[in-house]
């Protein structure tokens, strides 16, 4: 009775239909119609008023019981998300997986997590634009770009956080659209197919990059980019309208220099000038987000004006 869907990527549930239909498998055959009168006091065929007449009413009622309990016990697996042992596989044996004739499948592995992409022969397979990535763990590629032999490798140290970014995206991608395999020995997993320091250390740097992510969103929203265009005869002119920065809102601001922590250059944002300051919707101040420390006016530029012309020279 197999009640474990065949990919563990799917939403595990149970079936009601299911378990019914493994119920009556449990039962056996249809109960003899000459049997009947036997039974006749129940709705079902067995009840409790004939089981003691009838012993094939008590042995299916165990069977139906000994179901019943099956699929309870499955439902409950399936609930806490029980999957089957992954398959381990080791660097000579995932080499085989490269698709060409006479080998046995097409998988690539990210992350040191094995992926069957035979359905994408096409990129994958021998002759694609993405062979080099079949047969092997390439996570570094996916972020680089590099498909030389020195870059289809699956060391992911010194990596920026939007190559970090690139390759959870890729990850999530592949987790979508291809079958999971196993796990590849190695690197990210050990033989017996636990988490390596190297691959915490990734999952890691991946958190913080998808931290810094959300925190520069949640910047970008509360200092939009200002709009600028810049000629020889007229300077620079900043600007700050309700679509700048690609940020659609009911107000546009004002054209301020943010410092980010860190970083000795400035950019210009627009600021809110009227209106609580940022995540303090019950403060009393009416001056927006003027007073934050980051921010620096534009000399020789009106305080409260929605553009500032640099002169040139």
């Amino acid at each position: 009775m197999a009640l474990l869907p065949s990919n563990p990527n799917r939403p595990l549930t149970v079936s009601l239909l299911r378990c019914h239909t493994a119920v009556k498998r449990a039962l056996g055959p249809a109960v003899p119609r000459r049997r009947r009168s036997t039974c006749s006091a129940a709705t079902l065929p067995c009840g409790e008023e004939t089981v003691a007449q009838a012993p094939w009413c008590r042995g299916a009622m165990w069977r139906g019981a000994a179901a019943a309990l099956l699929c309870l016990a499955a439902a409950w697996l399936l609930r806490r998300g029980f999957e089957p042992r992954a398959r381990l596989l080791s660097a000579a044996e995932l080499r085989r997986y490269r698709g060409a004739p006479g080998e046995p499948g097409l998988y690539l592995a990210l992350l040191g997590r094995v992926f069957d992409v035979e359905r994408g022969r096409k990129h994958y397979g021998p002759g694609g634009a993405y062979s080099g990535f079949a047969g092997r763990d390439a996570t570094r590629a996916f972020a680089s770009g590099d498909f030389t032999p020195a870059g289809l490798v699956d060391d992911v140290s010194g990596l920026s956080p939007p190559e970090l970014l690139s390759i959870h995206s890729w990850l999530s991608f592949y987790s979508h659209h291809y079958e999971p395999v196993g796990k590849l020995v190695g690197r990210f997993y050990d033989e017996n197919g636990a988490p390596t320091e190297a691959l915490r250390e990734a999952e890691a740097a991946i958190e913080e990059a998808l931290k810094f992510q959300a925190e520069s969103e949640q910047q970008k929203q509360q200092f939009p980019p200002c709009n600028s265009e810049w000629s020889a005869a007229k300077g620079t002119r900043f600007w700050c309208s309700r679509q700048s920065g690609g940020v659609h809102r009911a107000w546009a601001g004002v054209p301020r220099k943010l410092f980010s922590p860190g970083s000795r250059g400035s950019r210009c944002v627009c600021v809110r000038s009227s209106g609580p300051p940022w995540g303090q919707p019950h403060s009393s101040s009416d001056t927006g987000d003027l007073d934050n420390p980051h921010l620096q006016p534009y000399e020789g530029c009106p305080p409260l004006a929605e553009q500032c012309v640099l002169l040139t020279g």
